[in-house]
């Protein structure tokens, strides 16, 4: 085994059920494998919502990228007394995310549409109803990649920052060390110096996951031992058991 990875953080919330690769990754090669999130989502209130003046009923169409834009969309409705047509439609960025809009509203009854998890596969639905106007729920860092292929296809659209991203208080693992740690996000990587601001990272191995969070790791000055995905691993538990098995 190169590296002799031993204990792994992995920044992001532990996994709902028991069928996750890292469990299995865990078993296999007697590892340690904790998780915690560096970052959460904090709601934006109503009336702060007010001031940025758009109006949800003036919209015919959502575009939800994500559960936390389903979750606080519905939020907001009800903090503020909006009664969602039938009519709306719903063009979501996964299948998993169409699927979860059965929490608030009757799935076989709405017009709902979904990608395959690329926005850009989902603007081709969206092409196919340029006459809707849409609302695009979202927190406060939207990839400027979504506006920039809505404006590219002159789609009529407003945003709506409803939640907002922020750094967790991880203070009770200032003597915890790791083998290694796991990122996703350039958030995560700002939560880490927010909480360890003389952080260094010694013997410490760092996977990032796309190539935005592999420049946030760099632009720290940090080494990036594994990327993930790549051409033999397009996940990241997969790049992980590759580097333990010194084959990437």
């Amino acid at each position: 085994m190169s590296g002799k990875v031993k204990t792994i953080l992995i920044s992001q919330p532990k996994p709902a059920t028991e069928k996750s690769p890292y469990y299995d990754l865990a078993d296999k090669y007697s590892l340690t494998i904790d998780f915690r999130s560096f970052i959460h989502v904090e709601a934006v209130e109503a009336q702060e919502f007010r001031q940025q003046r758009v109006s949800i009923l003036e919209h015919s169409a959502v575009i939800f990228t994500s559960r936390n834009a389903v979750d606080h969309f519905f939020r907001m409705c009800k903090e503020m007394r909006v009664t969602v047509p039938d009519s709306m439609k719903y063009f979501c960025i996964s299948e998993s995310t169409a699927l979860y809009l059965q929490k608030y509203v009757v799935y076989r009854k709405r017009k709902i549409f979904h990608g395959q998890l690329r926005f850009a596969e989902l603007i081709d639905s969206i092409k196919k109803h340029k006459q809707e106007k849409f609302l695009l729920p979202c927190s406060d860092l939207l990839k400027p990649s979504i506006p920039t292929l809505l404006e590219d296809n002159n789609i009529t659209y407003s945003k709506a920052m409803m939640y907002r991203t922020v750094c967790s208080d991880l203070s009770d693992l200032s003597d915890v060390k790791y083998d290694m740690l796991v990122f996703f996000s350039p958030s995560g990587i700002e939560s880490l110096y927010k909480n360890f601001p003389d952080f260094e990272q010694n013997s410490t191995k760092i996977a990032a996951f796309g190539p935005t969070t592999v420049k946030a790791v760099e632009d720290k000055g940090l080494t990036v031992n594994i990327s993930a995905p790549n051409p033999k691993a397009p996940s990241m538990s997969m790049a992980i058991e590759n580097h333990i098995n010194g084959k990437g």
